[in-house]
């Protein structure tokens, strides 16, 4: 028999389900959760990403029963351990032998490296391939320099262009011819030591000023180009195409063509392994934008040559490789940095070093070179300096700087500004400094918290398209837009759409108002200008 509490218990249950089906509440909560469910579908429909391959399934072993000679009825060995056993001498030897290196010492073919469907990357070789042609075919660079700036009376309707210095929108961008003084050793000179044209700086101005505002971040422009944290970001030197490399953690390099919208074709991404650590560094040849460069922590240089559609090594040691650049108007040397602090010079054409030094007492972060004046070198390194070198005056076993600029803690990046006037570091030390004047003797901070977990990658402020502006990724998922004159964060990119922190970012060498962050979850956001 129910109980008084029981019986009033059972009058609530019943007075409460006539109220909620008076109000309906079931059939709005089934309707929102529906609701909720279809456009986290479409969310997920908009979003592109890599492509894997289908892992073959592993044929099954048979499971065997492991016995005891006392469960089978036999009598135990007594012949017990050898005289002079060891367990430790046993583990030693065993660990020596059976370790080896993943490395692949040798030229790894496009099929092997290639993690999407066999012959799916026909695309990305056939694009590459095109823009070299048609680079080659144009001819209306002056011959040397690759920073030429257009022909007034060349036409405007040219194919492509692939200019590493870039005047690409005429109607805000302006060039203009600076004279340094000649006591500086910024002095133009024929040749340097190398043999190599040293040009007169250039500094990009903008007109009527580039408006930020005028940035945005569409969903198409986003995607998880690499699996793995992204270390190097790249945009393709090339005006009419947009194509980002993204090299990640895991030895992944990832090409991302925002130009293809086909499903078909993985949505224009393309990933490769050619590395087995994470990739340091990418870097397109300036005159053959069909052949990148890659270094890597595994120690290892190749060269993607995609008219043989291959990874050739170029170079390998048992050190870490930390940064890696180009020279310009020098194609057939590489500049990196290895092991801790030392700084390396490699003859692609000859195959060996032709200088080798001991630049840094920790590793070295970044190498970069002034665009106008191209013997001029800065390097960033993790023992809290960052370094100005003359190569003209590098002979010496222990090469003496231009300048340094200490930091606190570890400086992960020193870059010169377009003009090749001014340079930026990024330190630890939440700071960001600023060289100026004609030997660099000014120097400033700005305050920026650079304080990333160890799940990022650490930030690198990078410069704009003129002198204006410095980029660099914010904690607050956002890109802060610096004024070096005004020494303070200006303006901060967020979009919704970000929804990781921006922790390496780049600006398109060419189309002003292109830019992108790469994240440490391996996705790209590639912001542009409204027309």
């Amino acid at each position: 028999m129910a109980t008084e509490y029981e019986r009033k218990r059972l009058e609530n249950i019943r007075r409460n389900d006539e109220m909620m089906a008076a109000l309906n509440v079931r059939a709005k909560a089934s309707s929102l959760l529906s609701a909720a469910t279809a456009s986290k579908r479409s969310g997920d429909d908009i979003s592109k990403s890599f492509k894997m391959k289908k892992k073959k399934p592993k044929p099954e072993t048979p499971v065997v029963v492991r016995q005891s000679l006392r469960t089978r009825g036999l009598n135990p060995d007594s012949g017990g351990l050898p005289n002079g056993f060891s367990d430790y001498r046993t583990q030693n030897t065993l660990s020596s032998s059976s370790k080896q290196s993943p490395r692949l010492l040798a030229p790894l073919p496009f099929d092997s490296a290639y993690e999407g469907d066999d012959a799916s990357y026909t695309h990305l070789v056939d694009t590459l391939l095109g823009i070299t042609t048609a680079s080659t075919s144009r001819g209306n660079l002056v011959k040397g320099e690759i920073g030429s700036v257009k022909d007034e009376n060349e036409s405007s309707s040219s194919t492509v262009r692939t200019r590493t210095r870039s005047t690409s929108r005429a109607s805000k961008v302006s060039v203009k011819k600076e004279e340094p003084d000649d006591d500086s050793f910024f002095s133009d000179c024929v040749k340097d030591e190398f043999g190599f044209p040293v040009i007169k700086s250039e500094k990009i101005e903008f007109e009527k000023g580039f408006d930020h505002e005028l940035l945005s971040l569409e969903p198409r422009n986003v995607a998880r180009v690499v699996p793995g944290r992204i270390f190097s970001v790249e945009f393709l030197p090339c005006e009419n195409v947009k194509m980002i490399a993204a090299g990640d953690k895991l030895g992944n390099v990832g090409f991302w063509n925002l130009d293809c919208e086909s499903e078909e074709d993985g949505d224009g991404i393309y990933l490769f392994t050619p590395h087995s650590a994470p990739v340091s560094s990418i870097v397109f040849q300036q005159n053959s934008l069909s052949r990148v460069i890659t270094s890597c922590y595994d120690g290892l240089i190749r060269l993607m040559d995609v008219e043989k559609s291959v990874f050739d090594l170029v170079y390998s040691t048992d050190k870490p490789i930390y940064s890696l650049t180009q020279r310009p108007n020098d194609e057939q040397s590489l500049y990196f940095g290895e092991d801790y602090g030392m700084f390396n010079i490699w003859d692609l054409r000859a195959g060996k070093s032709v200088f080798h030094w001991e630049l840094h007492e920790h590793r070295i972060n970044s190498v970069d070179f002034n665009p106008q004046n191209p013997h001029i070198m800065a390097t960033s390194s993790s023992d809290g300096t960052a370094c100005l070198w003359d190569l003209r005056s590098m002979g010496a076993q222990k090469p003496k700087t231009l300048t340094t600029v200490n930091h606190s803690r570890a400086v992960h990046s020193a870059y010169f500004s377009p003009s090749g006037l001014s340079l930026a570091t990024t330190s630890l030390d939440d700071n960001i400094g600023i060289l100026s004047g004609i030997n660099f003797e000014n120097a400033s901070m700005i305050y920026h918290n650079n304080n990333t977990s160890r799940w990022i990658s650490k930030f690198k402020g990078v410069w704009g398209w003129d002198d204006s502006h410095i980029y660099v990724g914010n904690l607050s998922r956002k890109i802060d837009v610096i004024n070096p004159k005004l020494k303070r964060t200006v303006m901060e990119l967020q979009n919704p759409l970000m929804k990781a922190i921006p922790c390496r970012i780049h600006c398109h060498p060419h189309n002003v108002g292109t830019l992108a962050g790469a994240t440490g979850g391996g996705q790209v956001y590639v912001w542009t200008a409204k027309l």
